[in-house]
């Protein structure tokens, strides 16, 4: 499955008096994208959420290499670099329209049921597993 980068244009509000981007807008972005790349491997997150399914952020590493701001529209590209029965990392590249290199990310994440107990998706929801799999096996990142 060819996966489709996620586009946004950056918003006024998002930036501080220098139209530079805040550094705590990087998570939102990366959480935008997750939700997009879910979506596009056929497991949008509200039908997670109907099964049980949460994945809180167990960690995130944002890395700087230029400033977005104001107006500027980017590309996310994020990729599973890992996946266990109850956990998950993914990369995230933010590129320019025109390929530049912007930021790049790191998230993990923990599959748990609505108690935040952890859930194994291969026992539970073995075709969401699998689904995600191949997503790793296909990555490019």
């Amino acid at each position: 499955m060819k996966l489709q980068p996620y586009r946004r244009k950056i918003n006024y509000y998002e930036t501080d008096q220098m139209q530079v981007v805040h550094h705590s807008n990087y998570a939102r972005f990366l959480e935008e994208a997750r939700l997009d790349l879910m979506e596009q491997l056929g497991l949008p997150y509200g039908k997670m959420e109907e099964l049980g399914i949460i994945i809180p952020v167990l960690e995130l590493h944002d890395y700087y290499t230029m400033a977005l701001h104001f107006g500027d529209t980017i590309d996310i590209f994020p990729v599973i670099t890992r996946l266990t029965p109850v956990r998950f990392s993914l990369k995230y590249e933010i590129r320019s329209p025109e390929g530049e290199l912007l930021h790049t990310a790191e998230t993990s994440h923990a599959f748990v049921d609505t108690e935040f107990k952890p859930m194994n998706m291969k026992k539970r929801f073995p075709e969401i597993y699998e689904n995600m799999l191949q997503a790793v096996e296909d990555a490019s990142i």
